[in-house]
């Protein structure tokens, strides 16, 4: 694939990821996922310049899909349940709103991670 448009590509991810970051800040518990989707960002900032650590998206990796199989109960149970909608309001009115959030946002940043150790793996 041409080398400006991955250059592109992961720059425009990286931005996303940031973006995702910033509006963390007013989440109950925004540290985590600041530090998570900021990670992603740099992690792709850097591949955007051909450096790819490799290491910090195994353990990245890693963490999320630990994160995300503590999840796994609550979001089956919310399908379960119906699936009623998780974005009327931004504000988390019942617990698996939050729960079935982070899921989802975990799952984004296993797709990522593993379309940038996919991308590392062929540099």
């Amino acid at each position: 694939m041409n080398t400006r448009i991955i250059k592109w590509s992961n720059l425009a991810i990286a931005v996303i990821f940031a973006l995702f970051a910033y509006v963390q800040l007013n989440d109950p518990d925004p540290w985590r996922w600041v530090a998570l989707y900021g990670a992603v960002a740099i992690l792709y900032g850097l591949a955007a310049w051909g450096q790819y650590l490799q290491i910090a998206v195994y353990f990245l990796f890693a963490v999320s899909i630990a994160s995300l199989l503590s999840l796994l109960p609550s979001f089956v149970a919310w399908i379960r349940d119906g699936a009623d909608s998780i974005v009327g309001t931004m504000k988390a009115e019942a617990p698996h709103i939050e729960l079935t959030r982070e899921f989802l946002g975990l799952s984004l940043v296993i797709v990522a991670l593993f379309f940038l150790w996919r991308g590392g793996n062929r540099a």
